[in-house]
């Protein structure tokens, strides 16, 4: 997995070295970025880690980004840094599903705290993307006859009755099973279950 980075947009320079002198200062990867044109530029596909957003922006409002990029699909974890007068429209973003929003001036520590909590955030997502498109691909491995075992499986219904429903001997059930749980790497229907909660 590519290293995290927090992505800083802000047009204000000063804010910018700031929040990369903070940044560095804890070992936290950064990269900035003075305008969200400059960001979608540099950032062709959804980025590790996270981003450090300016609400309000000349060329584009940060709210207005983070549509572009949920129009995209991005799922990269969004803080917002606002203005007092930028609270409401944060929190529309957080209904959007961005991941928090931090008021100017703000604790330096919080900040850091929250761009790592968002890596953790990120990772984890990632992670579970993987693990859903390994399975996906598993299924899809599947004979039409490995499925409908496999619907029958998950029902809990025994490898007698299994076959009685499909019309096949119950030898040929046991074959097709052990064929489904190899091809989907389980050992178990409760494992094969588990697997597939969130394909």
């Amino acid at each position: 997995m590519p290293e995290a980075v927090a992505h800083i947009v802000d047009d204000d320079e000063a804010i910018r070295d700031a929040l990369e002198f903070l940044f560095r200062s804890r070992q936290v990867p950064c990269r900035s970025y003075p305008s969200a044109a400059a960001f979608l530029a540099a950032c062709s596909s959804d980025p590790t880690g996270c981003l450090v957003l300016d609400m309000r922006m000349p060329d584009m409002l940060g709210g207005e980004l983070y549509d572009h990029l949920i129009e995209r699909g991005w799922r990269v974890p969004v803080i917002f840094l606002t203005g007092h007068g930028d609270v409401p429209m944060a929190v529309a973003m957080i209904k959007k599903g961005a991941f928090d929003f931090v008021e100017k001036p703000c604790n330096d520590n919080v900040l850091v705290d929250r761009v790592i909590a968002a890596f953790a955030a990120d990772r984890e997502q990632r992670l579970a993307r993987c693990d859903g498109e390994e399975t996906r691909a598993r299924l899809a491995q599947l004979t039409a006859r490995e499925r409908e075992v496999m619907d029958l499986v998950l029902a809990g219904k025994l490898n007698k009755v299994i076959a009685d429903e499909l019309g096949i001997a119950m030898r040929t059930v046991e074959v097709h099973r052990a064929h489904l749980f190899e091809k989907m790497g389980v050992k178990s229907a409760v494992e094969l279950a588990g697997l597939l909660r969130n394909p």
